[in-house]
């Protein structure tokens, strides 16, 4: 049995090579664009109307409507990493972008414990001030060298709940039973007196209701959406002056910021300007929130004075300060460019 040998001319070989380049040319750059995806991550529920949640989505949605070969896919709910998990994963550059309350790094990065420091921030206009300080700048410095750029400044405040006496004065807080928020508060409030409960702020309600707390120190936010309302008789809202403020920016690690390019680059910046721009506002519309629903509930609503505030940075001064004074170094000259914001 003969076999026959089919030979194809060199014509036809390249007019097929010729074909396969042409092929190849017209889906590459969807192939590019399909490959340029950013993970985000944070830890808060999507899609509910948390400020956090909803500034990454528009960090989403403006590179997607931006048609510059990027996409940022967005994991809620620490769905794709714990939240003490993130900021290793994008300094190492396998995280593109979280939403991310900045002190959770203070055990790798002790500096930044100043951003939930009591007292530091007193309001929401001077948090912005503090973002155009030189204290900021050295902080985004000293967030560079770890691999991190920020996108956008995010600050939300919060304030006090008791279910006996109102808290205005560190002398309210003497001999309580209270949760505080971060290391630094908990110093602060010992300092003035108080028994010290640590737990994360989904366990507040349950510690009011059996009596394991007397009081409560947590976000705006927190105080609505885990209905503590229903347990607390006197709350002291974010107003003109305010004790809580933590630094919660939107982040994004420089490994992989360097892999874009420049049109990418812009369009991520310019989102996280308007991102920014939207916590703002939205910040101090969870604080009004906060004392509304607490005056549709019948509890009692108090603000602090100028007299409270400076009083309780006098025991913050001695206790929290003097101790990252003495733990973190050069911590005294950043404290310093801190303060000097007026």
């Amino acid at each position: 049995m003969s076999s026959k040998k089919t030979y194809r001319p060199r014509w036809a070989f390249a007019v097929t090579v010729t074909m396969c380049a042409l092929a190849a040319a017209l889906v590459w750059p969807m192939s590019a664009q399909a490959q340029m995806r950013l993970d985000a991550s944070h830890q808060w529920p999507g899609g509910q109307g948390d400020v956090r949640d909803e500034m990454v989505q528009i960090i989403a949605n403006r590179a997607e409507e931006a048609d510059v070969g990027l996409q940022v896919r967005v994991y809620p709910g620490a769905s794709l990493y714990q939240p003490r998990e993130q900021w290793p994963a994008l300094s190492r550059g396998r995280l593109a972008i979280t939403a991310l309350p900045l002190a959770y790094v203070g055990g790798r990065v002790p500096e930044v414990n100043l951003t939930l420091m009591p007292g530091l921030v007193r309001n929401h206009d001077h948090a912005r001030r503090i973002n155009e300080s030189p204290f900021m700048e050295r902080l985004e410095e000293i967030m560079l060298e770890h691999g991190v750029k920020v996108l956008a400044h995010t600050w939300l405040a919060g304030g006090f709940g008791s279910t006996k006496q109102c808290i205005l004065h560190p002398d309210d807080v003497d001999g309580i039973n209270i949760r505080a928020a971060g290391a630094a508060f908990e110093q602060m409030l010992a300092e003035a007196g108080a028994s010290i409960a640590s737990m994360p702020s989904s366990d507040i309600y349950t510690g009011l209701q059996t009596g394991v707390l007397d009081s409560a120190n947590t976000s705006s936010a927190s105080f609505v959406s885990f209905r503590l309302y229903e347990q607390l008789e006197c709350v002291t809202p974010p107003g003109d002056y305010a004790l809580w403020f933590m630094y919660q920016p939107i982040l994004v690690s420089t490994r992989i910021w360097d892999r874009l390019d420049e049109e990418q680059q812009a369009v991520l910046l310019e989102a996280g300007q308007e991102a920014e721009e939207f916590a703002y506002h939205a910040a101090i519309e969870a604080d009004k929130r906060f004392a509304e629903v607490y005056e549709e509930h019948g509890r009692q609503v108090v603000y602090m004075t100028e007299d409270d505030f400076n009083a309780w940075r006098e025991i913050a001064e001695r206790s929290s300060y003097a101790n990252f004074v003495r733990d973190v170094e050069g911590g005294q000259e950043l404290l310093d460019m801190a303060l000097e914001v007026e």
